[in-house]
């Protein structure tokens, strides 16, 4: 079983850093993509910013230029340096890990619980 642990969320005022940790407990899984994804009443949850096992990354429009993500794949860890916080980017934080037991089977699914990050002076 896939299991994802979360860190580094809290309540920061506009402007300031913060870095997400997300470590992935896998053993007998490949692990594939990683991303984050972020979710705010009432909304759907949308993509934040992905990385696959090589190294390339995706993001959204409204964070590009401000975050990066990255990926540690001895630790099986993913990052996300938010910088230049926004009271917009409000929002409860999902880390997502895809993984699969062997090549012949297809990438399933794993999620965090969430890390709320709140942006206000």
């Amino acid at each position: 079983q896939v299991q994802l642990v979360e860190s580094g969320g809290g309540l920061v005022q506009p402007g300031e850093s913060l870095r997400l940790s997300c470590a992935a407990s896998a053993s007998g899984f490949r692990i594939g993509p990683m991303g984050w994804y972020r979710q705010t009443p009432g909304k759907e949850r949308e993509v934040v910013a992905t990385v696959t096992s090589a190294g390339v990354t995706n993001y959204a429009d409204s964070v590009k230029g401000r975050f990066t993500i990255s990926r540690d794949n001895a630790d099986n860890t993913v990052y996300l340096q938010m910088s230049s916080l926004k009271p917009e980017d409000t929002a409860v934080y999902y880390c997502l890990t895809q993984a699969r037991k062997g090549l012949w089977e297809s990438y399933m699914n794993y999620w965090g619980k969430g890390t709320l990050v709140t942006v206000s002076s």
